[in-house]
């Protein structure tokens, strides 16, 4: 009788010590997946602020030129305003698509920016104005690729999330689902072009 009851003790501790190891390593997890999704964003972060620096270097060259045209160079400068000061909280997908809006409003700014400054040759032929262009290309790649990674290891966190039996543990520690990086609105409509060939 006695060894009958140690036997049925040390079943229950066994599946205790199963219940508690496999908690810390889904808990240990979901943990994990939840950084690596905060140090991706602080990447996508990062390159944003690479892009808006390289913007506030080509602002300052094109502003040396006392005849530019304003009022294109205002819409840059409050873009960049209106960019910079949202807040992101990735677990919030309403503040991810408020700065993915001002971001693409500021790329939107700069873009007419550049199409201007095409017609001021002095600006475009000096070197600081012709090593922003290069520098910008790359730097849109890098935040293309920033996105992908961020989006990447959100699916790893929200799978983590989502599948059972770690979404028992997840609804226990408030681990939430994460928003991903959307392409830009009207990005997945084709492109109207036309052609004035005579």
């Amino acid at each position: 009788m006695k060894g009958t009851r140690n036997l049925g003790l040390l079943i229950i501790g066994a599946i205790i010590l199963i219940f508690v190891v496999w908690g810390c390593g889904g808990y240990n997890g979901l943990v994990s997946a939840d950084q690596n999704v905060k140090k991706v964003w602080g990447n996508v972060e990062t390159n944003y602020q690479r892009r808006t620096d390289l913007y506030s270097s080509v602002v300052k060259t094109v502003e040396a030129s006392a005849n530019f045209e304003k009022s294109t160079l205002n819409a840059v400068v409050a873009a960049r305003a209106k960019a910079t000061s949202i807040n992101v909280d990735i677990n919030d997908q309403a503040s991810l698509d408020r700065f993915q809006q001002a971001q693409g409003q500021l790329q939107s700014a700069f873009g007419r920016l550049l199409a201007v400054a095409e017609n001021y040759p002095d600006i475009k032929t000096t070197k600081a104005f012709q090593d922003f262009q290069t520098q910008i290309e790359g730097t849109e790649n890098r935040i293309n690729v920033a996105r992908q990674d961020y989006n990447n290891s959100v699916n790893n966190y929200n799978l983590k999330v989502k599948r059972f039996p770690n979404s028992l543990l997840a609804g226990i520690f408030s681990f939430r689902e994460k928003g991903y990086y959307k392409a830009d609105a009207g990005t997945e409509k084709n492109p109207d072009i036309k052609f004035n060939i005579q």
